[in-house]
């Protein structure tokens, strides 16, 4: 089977209905791709397909054979947004323990920059974090989003920098 991920064609000989989440992360090395819970319920494992979010636990292998196949790893790559996307989660508190963060990264990635409140919670809905409570999610996605409305550094960045401080 042929496969185009992050950009680059792979050649896999894997069964044609494995799940796309076992493939990237088991034959092709790429464990940024997270399972949470393996039925599509909570959006860990989100991927692009063709520039479209979907849960590749739930994707047949043979179904994004053609089809151009993103993952956290090689979003930053694909598109400038991802990396302000990376930096506003681990500024603004939006990463805890990580386990959703990738997916939720990768579901972000398709709104435009300026996206209202709704907007963003809409393309978030599919994916659930057991950390944050959501609001410094939204508030790291917004401030990707919006680069112009740069205000104060958020209070987990004070922390982070006060940290750091000590520590030299």
């Amino acid at each position: 089977m042929l496969l185009t991920i992050n950009g680059r064609q792979r050649r896999l000989t894997v069964p044609p209905m494995a799940r796309l989440l076992d493939v990237l992360r088991e034959d092709c090395g790429l464990t940024g791709t997270k399972e949470g819970c393996g039925e599509g319920e909570c959006g860990a494992c989100t991927v692009l397909v063709d520039g479209v979010a979907v849960d590749s636990c739930l994707v047949p292998v043979a179904h994004v054979e053609g089809c151009q196949v993103v993952t956290i790893e090689g979003a930053a790559a694909a598109k400038r947004s991802a990396k302000a996307l990376q930096n506003a989660f681990v500024e603004h508190g939006g990463a805890q323990c990580g386990i959703c963060t990738p997916g939720m990264i990768m579901a972000a990635l398709p709104l435009k920059a300026g996206a209202s409140r709704d907007e963003i919670k809409t393309a978030l809905a599919g994916n659930l974090c057991r950390c944050t409570g959501y609001i410094s999610i939204f508030n790291s996605v917004e401030a990707a989003l919006s680069p112009a409305k740069k205000g104060p550094p958020s209070r987990v960045a004070l922390r982070r920098a006060s940290a750091h401080a000590r520590r030299r």
